[in-house]
């Protein structure tokens, strides 16, 4: 085997255990951002509740208050998103 064969070889070796470390460390990452079983959170869940039936409430109010109304729509909009992150996020 002449030496440009050999480190060609090497090279690719290198290369595979960097593709695999790399993966390893994807794989170990992906674990630890996804919690195994979801905790009850009962208390976002009742903010998350809360939330859509202001919503709800707001969206059914007629007039626009001088703008105050449609500003507060978004902002439940807003954390609403939230609260649903930080469900999926769970106790991380």
């Amino acid at each position: 085997m002449s030496n440009s064969d050999l480190s060609r070889r090497e090279h690719l070796q290198s290369l595979a255990l960097g593709v695999t470390g790399a993966a390893v460390a994807l794989g170990a990452a992906t674990l630890t951002a996804t919690p195994a079983a979801a905790a009850p959170q009962p208390y976002m869940e009742a903010a998350l509740h809360s939330l859509e039936e202001a919503l709800h409430n707001l969206e059914a109010a007629i007039h626009n208050k001088g703008g105050h109304r449609l500003k507060a729509i978004g902002l439940v909009r807003s954390a609403i998103e939230e609260t649903r992150r930080g469900i999926a996020v769970g106790d991380i």
